[in-house]
């Protein structure tokens, strides 16, 4: 079928738009370095990473998984993520990625969340590592395209919260280390308010890494 679809719509990469690969390596390498520290205007709490600024291939990437509905790309930009965890983590503990939540009128249009496939990609490579799903935002906030710094925050400000009934304990081992996944990091008032929320929701985080930093 796979085949049968490249000969109707041929492929282009995902991140330079070279025809016949979905994800060529020259944009696979743009994701392959260590992750970078970012220090975002609303600080966290936590250590923020990012695996490239958003440009070039990244951002291109980023963006054909919003606008493209490219899923094929949550491969690379999963294996992208699960490298820079490996450079992260302290192998010794269980590691636990909770994505960031999207809005559900933009994963409805998007085929599914684009952030929680490559978390789920992410996952599936590193060992004794697990996607928990315990993130949503409440009804009424809107698309953060072309918000400035303060009506971001106006906009989540107590809107993400946790929507499991399922006790932490039961989902975090004691020793793991929690680290919260999402694909750009702009302003920090998203990546922010999730860790306010799994803060008080009794799960310490110890990070957060994202695909691209704006």
């Amino acid at each position: 079928m796979g085949e049968l679809l490249d000969l109707i719509l041929p492929r282009a990469c995902g991140g330079c738009g070279r025809a016949g690969t979905g994800w060529c390596a020259d944009c696979a390498d743009a994701l392959s370095g260590p992750p970078i520290r970012i220090r975002p205007r609303a600080d966290p709490g936590v250590p923020c990473w990012a695996l490239a600024p958003y440009a070039g291939a990244p951002r291109r990437a980023v963006l054909a998984v919003k606008e493209q509905c490219r899923r094929d790309l949550a491969r690379p930009l999963g294996a992208g993520l699960a490298r820079g965890l490996d450079h992260l983590r302290d192998t010794a503990r269980p590691l636990v990625l909770v994505p960031a939540p999207s809005r559900g009128a933009a994963a409805r249009r998007r085929g599914g969340d684009p952030v929680v496939r490559a978390a789920d990609v992410a996952a599936s490579w590193l060992p004794d590592c697990r996607l928990v799903r315990m993130l949503r935002m409440r009804p009424g906030v809107r698309d953060s395209v072309g918000l400035g710094h303060r009506d971001r925050q106006h906009n989540l400000h107590g809107r993400i919260i946790v929507s499991t009934t399922c006790p932490p304990d039961v989902l975090f081992p004691a020793n793991a280390e929690v680290v919260v996944i999402d694909d750009v990091l702009t302003t920090g008032v998203t990546m922010r308010e999730s860790v306010r929320a799994l803060t008080d929701a009794h799960v310490m985080v110890r990070a957060a890494l994202v695909t691209c930093a704006a």
